[in-house]
């Protein structure tokens, strides 16, 4: 879900040259969700290979990961680690929206109802420990780093930013801001291409989000975006505080110090102590002891799990090779012109 901050937080587009040669840490749980989402038949069913395998998932991350790599972006997946006890919470009460959109997946399919079978389909998304295991030898065959996070992805992505290991943090939602990163980079892994209601299309490009612009114009800090971001609901209380939307917080946080909103939040029904979620978000585990290394793309491996087990097609897989030695050439060519 992530912190609903759209409404008040300035972005900057992009254009993807902008991004060259720049190493993003990617909430890696973020993009495959995006994929298992998007990447789907007509009947809302994922993609899977002849023995039932779910590969939507690798579908989504090959070509994207080779774009990624010509546009010359350096990118390092960060993947979640062990949930706060309270996202527990948060995740039992997912699975059983997730059991419902089942069953009404079901009755659709019963009743051969497509545009209802896409639409529940959409709604029990689920990313299992082997879609993440593939994933990330997929990734590690790409040469790339593969970086796992104790806890939520997005902290230690942030911290890799704040150490100034990576630039930027790619992903969706905003929760990166409120862990402190300076930048967030959104779109980077999305589709280039939206369809539109009336059949046309538009681009869509990177959006960027610095957090020192962001508290300057909402003309808060930190502490205050966290504040804010706990009022209109997270990961950790996801309905906020009923009647309390981003604009609302915003004129809280900025007139009342956090025992008056609390009392405040109280009189109107809050169903949790706000200092234990900020306190989430203030201690959330994150590692220092992270490699940060990239290498030239495994050609055997990738065969291996995309043709060997999962049944790609061979001129697939060996188109991306040949996209990939070509960007490596490119690379080559401008080093050498670069020390001329």
């Amino acid at each position: 879900m992530g912190v609903k901050l759209a409404e008040i937080i300035p972005r900057k587009e992009l254009q993807w040259e902008e991004l060259k040669a720049k190493t993003i840490a990617i909430d890696t749980p973020n993009v495959l969700y995006q994929f298992l989402s998007s990447i789907r038949k007509p009947d809302g069913t994922l993609l899977t290979d002849s023995k039932g395998n779910v590969t939507s998932h690798l579908v989504g991350l090959f070509p994207r990961t080779i774009r990624l790599m010509e546009y010359g972006i350096r990118p390092v997946f960060v993947f979640d680690g062990k949930p706060p006890l309270l996202k527990k919470q948060e995740i039992e009460r997912r699975r059983g929206l997730k059991e419902k959109a089942s069953e009404k997946f079901k009755i659709a399919k019963e009743e051969g109802n497509e545009e209802e079978m896409l639409k529940y389909s959409r709604q029990s998304v689920k990313l299992t420990k082997e879609m993440i295991k593939e994933a990330q030898e997929l990734i590690s065959a790409f040469g790339l780093p593969v970086i796992q996070a104790p806890s939520e992805a997005e902290a230690q992505a942030s911290l890799i930013c704040r150490n100034a290991d990576a630039w930027a943090v790619a992903s969706q939602d905003y929760d990166a801001l409120v862990y402190g990163t300076p930048k967030v980079i959104q779109n980077l892994t999305l589709a280039e291409k939206r369809k539109l209601p009336n059949g046309s299309y538009v681009k869509v490009y990177p959006a960027m989000i610095e957090l020192k612009q962001a508290l300057d114009s909402l003309n808060i800090n930190q502490e205050q975006l966290l504040l804010l971001s706990v009022l209109v609901g997270t990961d950790f209380n996801p309905r906020g505080v009923k009647g309390i939307g981003p604009k609302k917080a915003l004129k809280l946080v900025m007139e009342k110090s956090i025992p008056e909103i609390e009392k405040e939040i109280k009189k109107i029904g809050a169903d949790f102590d706000l200092n234990e979620i900020m306190d989430v978000f203030r201690n959330m585990p994150v590692s220092k002891d992270y490699k940060i290394e990239f290498n030239d793309f495994d050609e055997e491996k990738i065969r291996k799990i995309l043709i060997d087990k999962r049944q790609f097609s061979v001129e697939r897989v060996e188109s991306g090779f040949e996209q990939l030695k070509k960007q490596k050439e490119e690379k080559k060519q401008t080093s050498l012109f670069s020390f001329k």
